[in-house]
């Protein structure tokens, strides 16, 4: 019985950075920085994959240099690469981290273009395309869809 409610319990880690996502949403940039790096230093540069990198994917966006964002994006890159083979299989929220891939790449497309470094760009979109299969038909993965399609067009694609 606790090892079922185990499963079902939410993960209290993915619940507070939701809590700061709200916060960020709501217009408090810079807030939301301060808390997802109390977060951060929490979670620790070894903390499990997925909060590093939903962490990192949602630090990105506080950060007010466009070197630093990019930063912020390849930490959640690698944080998410960390969940392949063997490890992703055993890991929850293993399905949670596909899905991330193309949101991921196109931020990090974006991030280029802003650098001025478009065929790094071009690199990421290709890759966002590539990972947008893992996407559900929801608005979520229409929302996604449609980034990529902005970025190609952005990018002359």
């Amino acid at each position: 019985m606790a090892e079922r409610q185990e499963q079902t319990a939410p993960d209290a880690v993915l619940t507070r950075i939701g809590q700061v996502v709200m916060l960020l949403h709501g217009g408090d940039r810079e807030e939301a920085r301060h808390r997802f790096l109390g977060l951060w230093a929490e979670i620790g540069q070894d903390g499990d994959p997925l909060h590093r990198c939903t962490l990192a994917h949602y630090l990105a966006d506080t950060q007010d240099d466009p070197a630093d964002e990019l930063a912020w994006d390849l930490r959640a890159l690698t944080a998410a690469e960390e969940l392949t083979g063997d490890r992703l299989d055993r890991h929850e929220g293993a399905p949670a981290a596909r899905a991330l891939y193309p949101s991921l790449h196109l931020n990090l497309a974006a991030d280029y273009v802003r650098l001025g470094h478009p065929d790094a760009a071009r690199t990421h979109l290709a890759r966002a395309r590539h990972a947008s299969d893992a996407l559900a038909d929801d608005g979520y993965g229409d929302g996604v869809r449609a980034a990529i399609r902005r970025m190609e067009l952005r990018l002359g694609e």
